[in-house]
């Protein structure tokens, strides 16, 4: 007879995806930036050319490009569109595999985010298959802060998130879920949305598909 004071999820299944992500070296999370401006000079644009292609003001991508802020993944799928170049290769390179086998000890940092202004860290990303070739989804497990700014993002694309630690507080259009380890959330990027941790921090798996 099933034991009803049983949990429905056994939490402890998680325990070694979750835990504290480490900061990185420098330029582990730098290279968005950097990869950014390659990028725009590869293809002949000012930062002007891409303010206007992005709807982003120069200031802003100017920094981005000094690595002053770093960019929510929605704001880097709205640059990897305005480039024409492949999501991934901005996230986390350019992949020279027909698969990837991560271990957990072999996770790398490749990202953080930043608010805006550049004042505040809101996100640490961990890639999970960054060496795929031609890939068309990022799986990421992300470290979530708390964002009192709601810094809302728009994109084009569709999400997938599952909690694996702490409580999530999505919003998504005029609607905000509070999130539990175990609990998931699948929408496409498009609808205005809004992810952080409710208080501290949590950690989530992501896996974004561009589209």
């Amino acid at each position: 007879m099933e034991d009803k004071n049983r949990p429905h999820l056994d939490i402890d299944f998680f325990e070694n995806l979750t835990g504290e992500i480490p900061s990185a070296p420098a330029k582990s999370v730098d290279d968005i930036g950097q990869r950014v401006r390659k990028i725009r000079e590869e293809k002949g644009l000012s930062l002007e050319e891409l303010s206007r292609l992005t709807g982003f003001k120069v200031p802003f991508l100017s920094s981005i490009e000094k690595d002053e802020a770093q960019p929510q993944l929605g704001t880097v799928i709205k640059l990897s569109k305005a480039l024409d170049s492949a999501f991934g290769r901005l996230v986390s390179g350019v992949g020279d595999k027909l698969y990837s086998i991560t271990r957990k000890n072999e996770r790398r940092t490749i990202s953080r985010s930043t608010s805006h202004e550049g004042k505040k860290q809101l996100y640490i990303y961990k890639s999970l298959a960054p060496d795929v070739k031609g890939r068309h989804m990022e799986a990421l497990v992300v470290q979530l802060e708390e964002d009192p700014e709601k810094e809302i993002s728009v994109h084009e694309g569709e999400e997938f998130i599952f909690v694996l630690d702490g409580v999530v507080e999505l919003g998504i259009g005029e609607e905000t879920f509070e999130l539990e380890p175990g609990d998931s959330a699948y929408y496409l990027s498009t609808t205005p949305h809004h992810i952080a941790a409710k208080s501290g921090k949590s950690t989530i798996l992501a896996v974004l598909y561009e589209g």
